[in-house]
């Protein structure tokens, strides 16, 4: 699709790659980008659109939904982080948080927002996953279950959407120099270099965007030894 005079809608967007991409959608002539937030005041680019938006909340999605009813390519990029394993967690509340933002968000705002785009000419829908997606360290188990959940909703939604003419693009990647990461030392993607991946992705109909070296590696390692993972 031609981004240029797009409607765009993008959640999470007042940090992080979220803020990035609701710039760059701009920058390549989208007319209306709707920055979607938990606290609309947070969103501070005047060229941008506030929306309150809380991913969790199904009548808060489907009243952005209604406001953003002209929309014509939705960015499902919320989310938190990991709270560690799940075996030796205290209790499962924070693990279901992290499930209710990280996949069951992306979820209600398809849900809401996949008859928007089919009455505006297909569009697209983009849901940003993670290479966690494939990889399951101990420490991440609680996200890395949700992103596992998350891209294969991600896969099925493509094949239930493409007869409506929906281009659905799934974005893995490693750590993104953000606040998020702010801890990790070790490589990072600059946020405007995977924005940039994942805008080409959409205009070209690419359908997957590995954003990064590991993730393009852990891929084409998926139909090795399980065990090959772990190192």
């Amino acid at each position: 699709m031609d981004i240029t005079g797009s409607i765009a809608l993008v959640t999470g967007a007042n940090r992080g790659l979220g803020r990035v991409l609701a710039t760059a959608l701009l920058d390549r002539g989208a007319k209306t980008v709707y920055a979607g937030a938990r606290d609309p005041r947070s969103i501070t680019d005047p060229r941008l659109t506030p929306v309150r938006l809380d991913v969790t909340d199904p009548a808060s999605v489907a009243a952005a939904a209604e406001l953003a009813s002209d929309a014509t390519l939705v960015v499902n990029n919320a989310g938190i982080g990991s709270n560690g394993s799940l075996l030796t967690a205290p209790d499962l509340d924070a693990a279901r948080a992290v499930l209710e933002t990280n996949f069951f968000g992306p979820v209600h705002v398809s849900r809401a927002f996949a008859p928007v785009l089919g009455r505006n000419g297909g569009g697209a829908l983009v849901n940003v996953l993670s290479v966690l997606s494939w990889l399951a360290p101990p420490i991440t188990a609680d996200y890395s279950a949700a992103k596992a959940a998350a891209w294969s909703f991600t896969n099925s939604a493509r094949w239930e959407l493409r007869g409506q003419g929906t281009l659905v693009v799934g974005v893995h990647v490693g750590y993104l120099d953000t606040d998020m990461a702010a801890h990790v030392n070790g490589p990072k993607v600059a946020p405007e270099d995977l924005a940039r991946q994942i805008l080409d992705a959409v205009e070209s109909g690419q359908e997957e965007v590995l954003g990064d070296e590991l993730s393009r590696g852990v891929k084409a390692g998926l139909a090795g030894p399980v065990a090959a993972f772990e190192r």
